[in-house]
């Protein structure tokens, strides 16, 4: 068993997943199957009850797993499958113990942290480290641990007394190894490097029982060479055991900065994979991965821009939408744009807010007015709707790219049934349950009661109707009869509506697998103009972009009948015949 664990100190939130995740892309590019855990010292069992301004995004993996956003950056960067046991909080672990107590596992002992909790904690990590996460169905060489949080905090010490017991176990096993990459933040103050913070961090580290392989220093701009020499001496570290990672113009470039400074180097001494047999198409493998990479990645700065609006609720907080952003950037690299993206607040759009702040709404609809595309992501609630609503009306009819995601898609439909069909008070259930046209409904399997993972979750089937031929979004998905995405609903379409819809135009171009779920809309008479009630974003990665997104930044720059050529092309030499 290999580990590499990523531990940050001084401050969170400072890109320890971007590291972890760049780690791990440096180790496949050398062949290896790597997969990720990520270690949340909070009491909830996982991250789906919690809200999106506080915590960001909630991550859903196939498996229908509701997990931290940093699943998300390890599936983007690594190309694999997460489970929900890939995401460890300290609620999971203790509801497991606490489980085996009252089964009578621990019967006539003490249940304590330690040996308890912490035993659970391993025992977790040594079993999900085994779990094949690509289609090699391998298991994998290399596990990659985030720490959540800071060393020192007190929720996170029964994970730090796991780490230190399951460092010594692997550092004794000569066919197993064990390096930490600490994470440190070294700040500018009045033009000087300030190493003191990083020093701290390192002792603290130490003190806790963990030593560290590699000290990473977060910073706004490359480290001067007396920094590194200072923080390399004061650690006890030697010279290339300190890297720094300076704010880059994008996080994709990351992984570029750590091998070009032998992050990969390191790990391959400190993990000792030279003992790891590799044959050559595995390598191979791992060499093309990282030119195209380097060749995705690569965006010169004289690129025509394509700009697009995310109307949202959640928009003072953009790691809500991190997934949504993450694809537009997907597909923008592919395309070889660069991506303009404007945060617009949803409330803003609406009436009330010309009342309210005349100014703000005006300055809303006037950016709204000049943008090329419009995407509408998901979320809960009826705050921000009427924005929403008015949003998808005004790409209707002014023949702007949209594309609707979860709410999105609910709300889409609601404007159509009220504006298409003459049924002004058309609504969501989820917003008002004694509504006389309801365009949205509350799912029959759902519960109201019990909030944590009673949605429709994980990889569901989006099977594209008889006669649906003319469908872009089918033909972005290469002119499939189905396509699987992830979702994460309570509320969907209401059945009873679908053909008045349908008579109108507006085409349910995919269903669920028992045909009473519409999963997608569309538009025929429209340049682009499509809604999923599946979350399509969550499947993007580096270098396959989610084909919703393709074509909503296609459509949006012009390219749209580029990109469905060339995929239709693709298809041909695949198959060896049309679609």
């Amino acid at each position: 068993m290999r580990v590499v664990l990523v531990s940050g100190g001084v401050i969170s939130g400072i890109g320890k997943g971007i590291i972890a995740s760049s780690s791990g892309l440096l180790l496949k590019t050398a062949g290896l199957r790597v997969t990720a855990i990520k270690i949340d010292p909070y009491l909830n069992v996982d991250a789906g009850t919690l809200g999106p301004l506080e915590h960001g995004e909630c991550f859903v993996l196939a498996d229908g797993g509701e997990s931290d956003l940093d699943l998300g950056n390890y599936e983007r960067y690594l190309d694999i499958q997460l489970t929900r046991d890939n995401n460890i909080t300290t609620g999971k672990v203790y509801q497991a113990v606490i489980e085996k107590e009252r089964r009578g596992d621990y019967l006539g002992r003490t249940v304590q942290v330690v040996p308890h909790i912490v035993q659970q904690i391993n025992d977790t990590i040594e079993r999900v480290a085994k779990i094949p996460v690509d289609d090699s169905g391998a298991t994998p060489d290399v596990c990659i641990i985030e720490l959540g949080g800071t060393i020192g905090d007190l929720e996170s010490g029964p994970f730090v007394e796991a780490l230190v017991q399951l460092r010594h176990k692997l550092v004794r096993d000569p066919e197993s190894s064990f390096f930490n990459i600490h994470v440190s933040f070294v700040p500018l103050i009045h033009g000087e490097e300030k190493t003191k913070p990083t020093q701290h961090a390192i002792r603290q580290l130490r003190s806790a029982g963990l030593v560290p392989d590699l000290v990473a220093c977060r910073c706004d701009s490359s480290l001067d060479d007396s920094t590194i020499k200072k923080i390399a001496f004061s650690c006890q570290v030697d010279l290339d055991q300190v890297i720094g990672v300076h704010d880059m113009e994008t996080i994709y470039q990351v992984p570029v900065l750590l091998e070009e400074q032998g992050l990969l180097k390191l790990l391959r001494k400190g993990l000792q994979l030279d003992n790891i047999p590799l044959d050559a198409s595995r390598k191979a493998e791992g060499a093309k991965l990282w030119d195209l990479w380097k060749e995705t990645i690569t965006v010169p700065k004289d690129l025509p821009s394509v700009q697009l609006a995310l109307v949202g609720k959640y928009t003072s907080h953009m790691d809500s939408y991190l997934s949504v952003v993450k694809a537009l950037e997907h597909a923008s690299m592919h395309l070889k744009r660069k991506l303009h993206l404007i945060n617009i607040d949803s409330e803003h759009l609406e009436e009330a807010q010309l009342k309210k702040d005349p100014y703000k709404y005006k300055e809303a609809w006037a950016v709204l007015d000049k943008v090329q595309g419009i995407i509408v992501p998901g979320g809960f609630g009826n705050r921000g709707i009427d924005g929403m609503i008015a949003t998808a009306k005004f790409a209707r009819s002014k023949k702007i790219p949209y594309l609707g995601i979860c709410l999105g898609l609910q709300v889409a439909v609601i404007e159509a049934a009220r504006d298409l069909l003459n049924k002004p008070n058309a609504t969501s259930e989820e917003f008002d349950n004694t509504a006389e046209h309801k365009a949205v409904v509350f799912m029959p399997e759902g519960s109201k009661e019990k909030m944590g993972g009673t949605m429709r979750l994980g990889t569901r089937a989006t099977i594209f109707q008889a006669g649906t031929e003319w469908s872009k979004l089918r033909s972005l998905y290469g002119g499939v009869d189905v396509a699987h995405e992830r979702h994460r609903h309570r509320y969907e379409v209401n059945p009873d509506m679908v053909d008045e819809l349908e008579s109108k135009g507006f085409h349910f171009v995919a269903r669920d697998d028992v045909g009473n779920r519409m999963e997608a809309f569309e538009l025929k008479d429209h340049p682009y103009f499509i809604g999923l009630q599946a979350h399509p974003e969550y499947k993007s990665k580096v270098t396959r972009p989610s084909p919703p997104f393709l074509g909503l930044v296609a459509a949006s720059a012009g390219l749209l009948d580029n990109v469905l050529k060339e995929i239709a092309e693709e298809k041909v030499v695949a198959n060896g015949h049309h679609f």
